[in-house]
Order: structure tokens, then C-alpha cells, then sequence
């Protein structure tokens, strides 16, 4: 849909939503400064916590909040498209939400997204997380039309899930977003081969925010703020774990030039899965869709 600059944004969020917002606020200038028309920032801008009352102080009503108070008027003040990656959110019933934001260049908000799937795993060396006993999960994808380009929504997990990407991407997705607060374990491990793969698999630009480093509440994040083009290539990646800012050009019709090359969206088929068992062969469905 055109050509512009967009801005992934590396934080290091601690317990206090205050002195998280001087830093976010820090960092979306620089990132404005640079020319970026989309600014991008991680999973739980507003603050990583581990201690449950501690969260329960913390996260407000989205009224109350204080990043999307500061968003709305830092995005209105430097004319840019500003997405909060996520942030905890108090939700009228009494359950939190991992919620993104997406703030237009007047101020306004252009659209919010719930995380759909929770981090509930148990890795090596002990690590166990359990989202799902604090977070209540999103129940609906998101694409959003920006003019400068249509973005498709996932926050971390979610990138585990190929089905939510692409569904975003028949939708008309050309930019795939995903701030993460990635561990530095699973990090490691799968951090760029997941966003590459999506790129690749989907024809998309792929911008993903991160936390990176030791937090207050004592876990470890694993940085490398990546931009990725829809070929899979890394056009800037933050390359490390400390707080920063990474700025590219981002050039739309790359979406479906790919996406022209390799058809594979068009291409998919509905199909049927046999299992066979020692008792009856049993059939599943598959979705091209």
C-alpha cells in the first residue's frame, strides 16, 4: 500500500508502571526522530511483574492506565502510528487482559487486541509459567488498516501458532506484528526461526518488539527486536538485549511480490486427515482457510 518507516522498540519493563512510562516515552521519540511513521513497542510495555498483588496494584482499568494515557498523546504530538505491544489491562469484570494497542496519528484509538493464546509451559532448569491463571485470553484476530498498511495482531505465544497468522494474511495482512517478551531459554532456541518462518510461510512483513535482559521481578528476556521482509531476510535486528531502537523501510508492494513468486495462499487446499488405528481408520479435517 506504500512506502514508509516503521520502528520496533526494545524495552526492559520493570515493576513500576511510572518509570516504565519515562522510558517508553524515551525511546518512542528517538524512534519519531528517526523517521519511523510506525512505532512498535514489546509485550507489557507498562510492566512485567511476577508477584500477584503486586500485578493486582499495578494494572488499572484502561481508562486508568497510564501508558495508554501516554500513548494517546505522544502519537497525536508526533504524528505517528503508535502500537503498544501489550500491556496489562483490568477489565470490567475483574479479570486482566494482555492487551495491545494501536494509537492513530491524531490521538485516537484505531484498534485493540486481546492475546489469544497463554504461556502455559514447563521448560528446562525448572522454568514453569502459567498465564493462563492471571491473563484471560483474547477470543478473536485482528487486522487492522492503517492506510500505510494493513497489520495483522499477535502478541509473543502466538507465534506458535501458524493458523493466526495466516488467517491474518488471507485476510489482506501485508505486516505481521509480534511484540514478545520471549524468555531467554525459548529465545535461544526459536525466537528467529518462528518469526522467519512466518514471514516466509505467509509472504509478510514480520515486526516484532521485545524485552530483553534481567527484570526486577527476577526473569530473564531475550532481546533481538527483529524486522523481517516477507522473503525471510532480517532487514534490522537489535542484537542484543539491552534497551534500543531499530528503524526500516518498509515497502509494502515486497508483500505481494512474494506472495506472486510463491502462491501458496492461493494454492491451499482443504484436505482430509487419515488416522488409521488398530480398530477403525478415523478421518480429520483440514482448512485451506
Amino acid at each position: 500500500m506504500g512506502i514508509f518507516k516503521a520502528a520496533a522498540i526494545q524495552m526492559r519493563s520493570g515493576r513500576q508502571p511510572g518509570r516504565n512510562v519515562v522510558d517508553f516515552e524515551a525511546l518512542v521519540r528517538e524512534a519519531a526522530g528517526k523517521g519511523a511513521a510506525y512505532v512498535q513497542t514489546p509485550e507489557m510495555t507498562g510492566a512485567i511483574i511476577r508477584d500477584k498483588q503486586d500485578r493486582a496494584l499495578a494494572f488499572k482499568p484502561e481508562k486508568d492506565d497510564a501508558i495508554v494515557a501516554a500513548a494517546r498523546k505522544l502519537s497525536a504530538e508526533l504524528g505517528i502510528f503508535l502500537h503498544i505491544g501489550s500491556t496489562g489491562i483490568l477489565r470490567d469484570d475483574g479479570k486482566i487482559a494482555n492487551r495491545a494497542f494501536l494509537f492513530a496519528p491524531d490521538g485516537s484509538l484505531a484498534a485493540r487486541y486481546d492475546k489469544i493464546h497463554m504461556f502455559d509451559v514447563d521448560l528446562d532448569n525448572g522454568e514453569s509459567w502459567r498465564e493462563s491463571a492471571t491473563y484471560e485470553p483474547g477470543a478473536e484476530a485482528l487486522v487492522a488498516d492503517i492506510g500505510l498498511a494493513k497489520l495483522g495482531f499477535a502478541i509473543c505465544y502466538d507465534m506458535r501458532f501458524p493458523q493466526l497468522f495466516r488467517a491474518e494474511a488471507l485476510a489482506g495482512a501485508e505486516v505481521l506484528t509480534a511484540p514478545a517478551a520471549f524468555t531467554r531459554q525459548t529465545g535461544q532456541a526459536h525466537w528467529h526461526i518462528l518469526l522467519r518462518a512466518r514471514a516466509i510461510e505467509n509472504g509478510a512483513f514480520v515486526i516484532a518488539a521485545a524485552q530483553g535482559g534481567q527484570h526486577e521481578d527476577g526473569r530473564e528476556t531475550f532481546g533481538h527486536s527483529l524486522i523481517i521482509d516477507p522473503w525471510g531476510r532480517i532487514l534490522a535486528e537489535a542484537d542484543h538485549d539491552e534497551p534500543g531502537v531499530i528503524v526500516v523501510e518498509i515497502d509494502t508492494a515486497l508483500s505481494g511480490e512474494a506472495r506472486k513468486k510463491i502462491p501458496n495462499l492461493r494454492n491451499a487446499r482443504d484436505f482430509g486427515v487419515a488416522s488409521v488405528t488398530a480398530e477403525q481408520p478415523v478421518t480429520l479435517r483440514g482448512a485451506a482457510s
